[in-house]
């Protein structure tokens, strides 16, 4: 059990320092006007999500040069070992260039298709999650565990991307389903994410994301004791939605999405 638990500790405090190095390269244009570009899919980006994923990359390639590669702004490299590491250097580029608080880092490493470590800083707020398999989640080094509240009348719900709720099998059932709950935030995709890993909210929606928005939070939840998984049922950070919960919940959550 020992050695499981600290099994994939070396990899977890890579995840923090490249994490925390590539937010303190984004600082430095945070809150400063800094002008987005549109990618094809026309979601922004800038030259501190570029430099961010560029340093973070490089870091990484340093460390385990065998490792595989995925970054949202480009950055690619086979696997020679089943193991790949998966950045985002900015989620919520739109809060970054509006001087928001809540934008993250990402970053998490895949092994044999299971995210086994990963850490999401929040620069602007001063807080790390780091989290790996059979050795717990952390925000700046203190354990975080989920909340077991099991009434959605007692339950804080996150819902993101309300623009792309149109179109999903639940759309015409949402408002009435929110109803039941205490109260309903929609802060930004980590944030919200980290509010349920450390107890402050209890359900989480995600309607759309790609893996490098789910590679961290995946690990930091179940090791949270949180549940993660996709609205067909699944549990992959390539499902391209996902719901993070606290166990209590769970049955509420799949309730609604019929699964």
């Amino acid at each position: 059990m020992y050695q499981e638990q600290y099994r994939w500790h070396r990899e977890a405090d890579l995840t923090d320092i490249v994490a925390r190095q590539g937010g303190e390269a984004a600082l430095r244009y945070w809150n400063t006007g800094l002008q987005p570009e549109s990618k094809d899919d026309a979601s922004p980006v800038t030259i501190a999500d570029r430099e961010s994923e560029q340093l973070i990359a490089r870091a990484i390639e340093e460390a385990f040069p065998e490792d595989g590669l995925l970054g949202e702004e480009g950055s690619a490299k086979q696997s020679r070992n089943g193991r790949r590491w998966i950045i985002d250097p900015i989620d919520g580029t739109r809060d970054f260039v509006r001087g928001n608080r809540a934008w993250a880092v990402l970053v998490g490493l895949e092994v044999d298709g299971e995210v086994v470590a990963g850490s999401a800083y929040l620069p602007a707020m001063g807080e790390m999650f780091t989290a790996w398999r059979c050795g717990g989640a952390f925000l700046n080094g203190a354990p975080i565990r989920a909340s077991e509240i099991s009434a959605p009348s007692q339950a804080v719900l996150c819902v993101n991307q309300f623009s792309n709720v149109r179109g999903q099998a639940f759309a015409g059932e949402l408002l009435d389903w929110m109803a039941q709950f205490w109260a309903v935030r929609s802060m930004g995709g980590c944030l919200d994410a980290m509010m349920v890993c450390r107890g402050q909210a209890d359900l989480w929606l995600e309607i759309s994301g790609k893996p490098w928005d789910f590679a961290p939070l995946k690990i930091i939840a179940e090791e949270a004791g949180a549940k993660f998984f996709n609205f067909d049922g699944g549990s992959s950070i390539y499902g391209g939605n996902c719901v993070i919960c606290g166990p209590g919940m769970e049955a509420a959550a799949r309730q609604f999405l019929k699964i």
